[in-house]
């Protein structure tokens, strides 16, 4: 039964990571065109949904963990190793991708086409991350 609710909250946390960036794609068009007071309520959405998926991030990666230590698989099974190898990248790009534009429509001078493109960018990049781990851990493929 706790092995269960683990893997509730496992994928519950899936849920949180990957869902709200799918939520942005209608605002980043709106960033383009949105005056200064609706163009920081959405860049606060944005914020709102980084800060989400990192803190589910951690829900995910403890629950994982635990997953492994109770369950039948080890750490030399080749779909978590992939999971991880791809994990460890988003993380990389999460933190380096949303922070550093969202702080830049505040600069004096910036370019809010380039910005908006970037974050769009990052925003369909991080999906993909995310659904290769998905996939990963839907269908357990065995590379080794």
């Amino acid at each position: 039964m706790f092995y269960r609710f683990i893997l509730y909250l496992h994928i519950f946390s899936v849920i949180l990571s990957i869902g709200p960036f799918f939520v942005l794609l209608p605002f980043v068009k709106k960033l383009r065109t949105a005056e200064q007071p609706v163009l920081n309520e959405h860049l606060g959405l944005f914020r709102f949904v980084v800060r989400l998926a990192k803190h589910s991030g951690h829900v995910l990666v403890v629950t994982g963990i635990l997953l492994v230590w109770m369950g039948p698989w080890t750490w030399k099974t080749s779909w978590i190793d992939m999971t991880l190898l791809v994990m460890i990248s988003s993380l990389f790009f999460l933190a380096r991708a949303f922070s550093p534009s969202i702080r830049k429509f505040s600069e004096p001078g910036h370019n809010r086409e380039t910005l908006v493109q970037r974050l769009s960018r990052s925003i369909w990049t991080y999906i993909i991350l995310l659904l290769i781990m998905l996939w990963f851990m839907v269908t357990k493929p065995m590379f080794w």
